[in-house]
């Protein structure tokens, strides 16, 4: 908007110039009821009137873009008028307009702290803030518009001191959300009695220092060596209770085995031995079978005999 005001003052000031020393035309020189001089005064005092309006009318006048309002200045005093988006004109000379943001803002700020155990850290935020529209006449004529380093830097560092200070080293990686809770209840506490509300908050990075970090990283290293013997430990036990099981199970099947053992089983399983060794023979006969000489005639006898 300030280059259009400038662009239009200057289109206006071209015109009030040429007009102020423009020369008259040939009617008006012709014209004998109107003195040459009395021609180029009325367009020289009507190009100077052009011109005082123009220094006068078009500064005065502007827009409030959208997401923005404006607080209207009187003479270096704040008047508590507000103005809306849109097109404004205020008394020229004697007022002018301050432009203030008040859509959602973004504030990035690091912190160093400590925490319950009196470790150091350094705690990275971003916060998400916005200005009550209805009040920023009473924020700029409090802070000015260097709100951000007048009042959010330091309420962020005192609320992440205040919070962290709860909670121990350890606790403020795992516990990130409570901690955060802190920290926006902290900052609404300070802030939206400027009339500086809280929107969201994120804590983008925990930082401790090189000890502790390599403290928590040889605690890390342990807790999962000592979870994986544990996991060992199961996995043996486990296995050795399968075998066992395995162990039981084959024994009660011997066991069961056993006792269907009888005599008549065992003869009928030498029968049924004999009947294959019938079907496989092919007529001659051996001399001897066994250790003991013993014909196969005669077993075949037994057959007989059994029969």
């Amino acid at each position: 908007m300030g280059f259009v005001k400038f662009l239009l003052l200057i289109i206006f000031l071209v015109i009030a110039f040429f007009t102020a020393f423009r020369f008259p035309t040939e009617k008006e020189k012709k014209d004998k009821d109107l003195p040459f001089f009395l021609v180029k005064k009325h367009s020289f005092s009507f190009g100077v009137f052009l011109i005082i309006i123009g220094l006068l009318v078009i500064p005065a006048i502007g827009a409030i873009p959208v997401g923005h309002r404006g607080v209207v200045v009187r003479l270096g005093a704040v008047t508590g008028k507000i103005l809306n988006e849109g097109i404004y004109m205020v008394k020229p000379l004697i007022e002018n307009v301050k432009l203030m943001d008040v859509r959602v803002q973004a504030y990035s700020e690091d912190a160093a702290s400590a925490s319950k155990d009196l470790q150091e850290v350094r705690t990275k935020v971003t916060l998400n803030y916005f200005l009550l529209p209805n009040v920023v006449a009473r924020i700029y004529q409090n802070l000015g518009d260097d709100y951000q380093r007048r009042i959010i830097n330091p309420a962020i560092q005192e609320a992440v001191k205040a919070s962290t200070a709860l909670y121990e080293a350890e606790k403020l990686i795992v516990e990130r959300s409570s901690v955060r809770d802190k920290i926006i209840e902290n900052l609404k506490a300070r802030l939206e009695i400027h009339g500086i509300m809280v929107e969201a908050l994120s804590i983008t990075d925990f930082a401790f220092s090189e000890e502790f970090t390599r403290a928590i990283e040889a605690k890390v290293t342990a807790s999962q060596l000592a979870l994986k013997a544990e996991r060992d430990l199961e996995r043996i036990k486990m296995e050795a209770e399968q075998k066992i099981a395995t162990a039981r199970a084959e024994a009660e099947a011997l066991r069961l085995q056993k006792e269907m053992v009888t005599d008549k089983l065992i003869e009928l399983r030498k029968v049924e031995v004999q009947k294959l060794a019938l079907e496989k023979w092919d007529g001659h006969l051996p001399n001897f079978v066994g250790s003991d000489n013993v014909p196969i005639l005669a077993t075949f006898g037994d057959i007989k005999k059994s029969k």
